[in-house]
This record gives C-alpha cells, sequence and structure tokens, in this order.
C-alpha cells in the first residue's frame, strides 16, 4: 500500500495522479502500486511539484513497516530517530 500527499501542487499534477490512485481527500491519495510504479510516479511528482510539497508513505522492510519520503516544503516534518520515524510540526 501506498499513501500520497500533495500540498500546494497544480490540480492538473493531481489530476495526473488519479489514473493510478483513488484520491480520497483533496490531495491524498492511496493505492497498491508495484514498486516500479511507485517510484516513477515519485519521481514524476517531484519533478512537477513547483513550490509544493510532497510525502509518500509506503510499505518497507523494516521495523516500523513502511518508508516515509518528502518533498519540499511541508506541514510536518519526518525525522529519523535511531531508526524510528516521528512527525515534527
Amino acid at each position: 500500500m501506498m499513501v500520497l500527499v500533495l500540498e500546494r501542487v497544480r490540480p492538473s499534477l493531481r489530476g495526473e495522479i488519479t489514473r493510478w490512485m483513488l484520491e480520497v481527500h483533496a490531495g491524498v491519495f492511496v493505492g497498491s502500486p508495484p514498486a516500479s510504479v511507485r517510484e516513477r510516479l515519485w519521481a514524476k511528482v517531484c519533478e512537477e511539484a513547483g513550490q509544493g510539497g510532497c510525502v509518500l508513505a509506503h510499505r518497507a522492510d523494516c521495523e516500523q513497516g513502511f518508508a516515509v519520503r518528502t518533498w519540499g516544503p511541508t506541514r510536518r516534518a519526518i525525522e529519523d530517530w535511531d531508526g524510528l520515524l516521528l512527525v515534527r510540526q
């Protein structure tokens, strides 16, 4: 499973992402694409985000069971404390 949050990006970018994922709330996308598609979507989002921010959470082989990536300015910051991901506002 994958969750993608887009903040302050072009509406057309959000529209493009809906081809592969379901937009459950404005700017919040959920889906289960293969890892190769996930990487391509992330690259596209980072390339076209402009001044917006992006957060990607996906399943990973670690203690928490998921990994988080960010790009650009987001409302919350993800911090790694000895392998434990925490959210700071």
